[in-house]
C-alpha cells in the first residue's frame, strides 16, 4: 500500500507499506526519523511517543495505514530550523538526559501538557508523564527540566 501523510509539517509518501507496519516502524525504517525508539513495542514505556493529529500517541501501536491523510509530529518537528523548543532546551540545560532513550517520548509528552496547562503542577506534570519509562534517571532531572520549561514559557 501506499501511504500518504504529513509528518513535521511536510507531505510523505511511503510505498510498499505492509498493512502490518506500525507507524513507528515506517517513521524510523522508510522515513530516516530516528528520534522516536522502539523499546517496548506495546505502548508501556511511551519512547515512541508522537503527535497524531496533536494528540499524543505510541506509535508502537498504530498500524500504518490508521495514519493515511493524516498529520503526525514527531520529536524531530519540536524544533524549528534556528533553536530546540524550549522543552528540548530545558532537559540539554537540566541534565534531564540520560542514555536518550526514553527522552523523545518524553519530550513530546512534556511538551503537550505544557500546550494544554502553561503552569503545571508537580502533581499534574506526574500525571502527565507516567505513561512514560526512564530506567537511567530518578525523574528528578525530567521535573526539574518541565517547570525549567513552564516557566520560561510563562515568561516569554
Amino acid at each position: 500500500m501506499r501511504l500518504k501523510f504529513t509528518v513535521n509539517g511536510r507531505r510523505q509518501e511511503a510505498d510498499d507499506v505492509w498493512e502490518g507496519e506500525s507507524l513507528l516502524y515506517v517513521l524510523r525504517e522508510r522515513l530516516g526519523l530516528p528520534g522516536s525508539k522502539n523499546a517496548c513495542e506495546q505502548g508501556e514505556c511511551g519512547s515512541c511517543t508522537v503527535y497524531l493529529d496533536g494528540v499524543p500517541a505510541c506509535s508502537c501501536l498504530v498500524a500504518a495505514g490508521q495514519a493515511e491523510g493524516r498529520e503526525v509530529r514527531t520529536v524531530e518537528g519540536l524544533a524549528d530550523e534556528e533553536q530546540l523548543d524550549p522543552v528540548q532546551q530545558a532537559f540539554v540545560e537540566t541534565g534531564a538526559v540520560q542514555c536518550g532513550f526514553c527522552t523523545p517520548g518524553l519530550l513530546v509528552q512534556a511538551h503537550d501538557l505544557l500546550e494544554r496547562t502553561p503552569k503545571p503542577s508537580d502533581a499534574e506534570i506526574r500525571e502527565s508523564l507516567a505513561g512514560n519509562l526512564c530506567r537511567c534517571t530518578g525523574y528528578e532531572k525530567i521535573m526539574d527540566a518541565v517547570r525549567l520549561a513552564a516557566q520560561r514559557r510563562t515568561d516569554a
